[in-house]
């Protein structure tokens, strides 16, 4: 465990010599080193793997910060979606950086829509979503991340036994 965290600090010679005593610490061990770490009692159900990967996240964390907000949110984000279809396909949410531009051809004409921080620019209106200026441009309702190819199709139904 020499290896450097992600987040591009140093890596902390005394927390890889904890990190490295958890591999062999015997489980009574374990369990007191988590509730001095985590301040609390373990699961009982946590055997010595599940309270070595406790402790030293939160070894690690301490030492050199937990993830971000963006990182939070995204996580949450993808709990919520799961919830909400737990046998569903799970996409990742696309993050497009201020100053992009989408380009869409649309029954002949080229159209071109500008990322901004507080929306979308397109013919000298900004938008707060896609979905308004996609439904101006073909007339119809349509889903404005799919109609700029930010988002795939839905998959269609399997055929059962065709």
């Amino acid at each position: 465990m020499t290896q450097a965290p992600s987040s591009m600090k140093p890596a902390d010679p005394a927390v890889e010599a904890e990190l490295d005593r958890l591999a062999t610490a015997p489980i009574v061990e374990l369990r007191k080193r988590y509730r001095e770490v985590l301040r609390t009692d373990p699961p009982k159900a946590f055997g010595p793997d599940l309270l070595r990967r406790s402790i030293a996240h939160r070894i690690q964390e301490k030492a050199y910060g937990g993830l971000s907000g963006p990182t939070k949110r995204l996580l949450d984000q993808l709990v919520k979606a799961m919830a909400a279809k737990p046998n569903g396909r799970l996409e990742l949410p696309r993050r497009i950086k201020p100053g992009s531009e989408l380009v869409r051809t649309w029954k002949g004409k080229t159209y071109r829509v500008v990322v901004r921080p507080d929306g979308f620019a397109y013919e000298g209106k900004t938008y707060a979503g896609l979905s308004e200026i996609a439904s101006l441009i073909a007339g119809s309702n349509w889903n404005g991340p799919r109609f700029f190819g930010l988002r795939s199709k839905p998959e269609k139904a399997e055929d059962h036994g065709k």
